[in-house]
């Protein structure tokens, strides 16, 4: 509070005191002793007008203090109150606590990204363990189809063709192959994506430890006050360091952060779906491919059985004919020794009668008729010699085709053996479902 006005007095320039002694007018009375005596004793005070300078400095002096002092007084006063010590603290006090809020923000933000990081590194470590089982159950049916192949490979001629069957058996393999290349490689893709989200979460973990020691020195700062015990100057504290972020660079890096993870979660389900879609459509494809596998072996075993049973059919009357032409050979065999009999009784007559004596020998009705019986004998002998010898072709012929329909007998008892009792019995393997088999 200023102090009330006062007269001032005049302002008379002060001046030092004299730093030697004033000469004082000597009387020019005549000298005496006594005068003489008191000269010394007059040099040493001051003359009336020097009286009044000094008093009048030492009240300008006393005034200019007085006045120091009251500007002193009032630039303090002002100064205390511009801003007050207890509003810069509260003030402060309220940044660190809208600071706090923010900490807690970005805290709960990065807490929730990687929670849900987390989980969707696990729900994506579960699709790999489905692709890895589906590329395990691959394993049965590519080794069932090349075993049907190996088999197959084993039928005789002339049923070693390239049929239905083994082009179906064929397109299975390159199926079942492409199905592991494309399990191997969506395997592969998975991992990285696995690796890719626990780099996200780590960052975010990294900086979500970051923002809770952040919050905990923040807040153990919001609860200091002027009588707390743990307090201490340190005056080199007030200082900005220059690797320190800035608000904006701040919350843009946990930004950052969050974004790529989102952009890594994204890209997990994405792959996720895209692993259900694979495993689906691989199951699809081979269910469908090892219907078409089956209904060949089907067909092809009923078109076995069928050309089967035609030739045992065809066997059966081969073997008829066979017996029948043994018969007719007997027959023949029989009829030509009655007939060699009949000829040697006939020869064997006219060889008799060539005998005769002299005019007996007589070209009579019996001699003409035993030569007509000779050479009919004759003729007929040599027709069922020759008919005799093309039943025996005959009958070497059937025997032959015999032996030939009984090899393809065989052939086909051998081919319907392996693709039904060797390949379709095998096939029972085959998995039910790749699909159901990933779980």
């Amino acid at each position: 509070m200023a102090l009330p006005e006062e007269p001032v007095p005049p302002i008379i320039p002060s001046c030092p005191l004299p730093g030697k002694i004033c000469d004082v007018v000597r009387s020019e009375r005549p000298r005496s002793c006594c005068g003489m005596a008191m000269a010394g004793l007059r040099t040493a005070k001051y003359q009336l007008p020097e009286w009044h300078r000094r008093n009048t400095g030492v009240y300008y002096q006393a005034f200019t203090a007085s006045e120091q002092a009251e500007r002193d007084r009032a630039a303090a006063q002002q100064l205390n109150m511009r801003p007050p010590a207890q509003r810069a603290q509260e003030y402060s006090k309220s940044t660190l606590d809208q600071r706090l809020q923010d900490i807690h923000f970005w805290r709960m933000e990065l807490q929730k990204e990687i929670m849900e990081l987390d989980a969707e590194t696990n729900m994506l470590a579960a699709q790999k363990l489905r692709l890895e089982r589906a590329l395990d159950a691959t394993e049965v049916p590519y080794a069932v189809v090349l075993d049907n192949l190996e088999c197959r490979d084993r039928r005789q001629p002339p049923d070693l063709v390239t049929d239905e069957v083994e082009r179906e058996l064929l397109k299975e393999a390159d199926l079942i192959r492409d199905i592991r290349d494309l399990l191997k490689r969506t395997i592969i893709q998975a991992t990285t994506q696995i690796r890719s989200n626990r780099i996200a979460k780590e960052n975010c973990e990294l900086d979500w430890s970051d923002k809770v020691e952040t919050y905990h020195i923040d807040d153990k700062c919001i609860s200091y006050c002027n009588d707390s015990t743990n307090v201490q100057s340190h005056p080199s504290s007030v200082k900005f360091e220059e690797n320190a972020s800035t608000p904006k660079t701040w919350a843009q890096f946990s930004h950052d952060n969050i974004s790529f993870g989102e952009q890594e979660k994204l890209a997990s389900v994405q792959l996720r779906s895209l692993i259900n879609n694979i495993i689906h459509d691989a199951s699809e494809d081979l269910r469908m491919q090892r219907a078409a596998v089956n209904e060949a072996f089907d067909a092809h075993c009923k078109q076995l059985d069928e050309a089967k049973y035609k030739l045992e059919r065809h066997l059966e009357h081969i073997l008829k004919d066979i017996k029948d032409e043994e018969d007719n050979i007997m027959s023949l065999k029989k009829a030509i020794k009655d007939k060699e009999a009949h000829l040697k009784v006939a020869q064997t007559r006219l060889f008799d009668r060539s005998f005769r004596p002299n005019i007996e020998l007589c070209r009579d009705e019996p001699q003409f008729r035993l030569v007509s019986e000779v050479e009919e004998l004759a003729v007929f002998l040599e027709a069922l010699k020759r008919k005799l010898m093309e039943s025996e072709q005959n009958l070497k012929n059937l025997e032959e085709t015999r032996m030939k329909l009984e090899k393809e007998i065989a052939v086909k008892a051998n081919s319907i053996f392996i693709d039904r009792q060797k390949c379709m019995a095998n096939r029972v393997r085959y998995p039910v479902d790749l699909e159901v088999a990933s779980y």
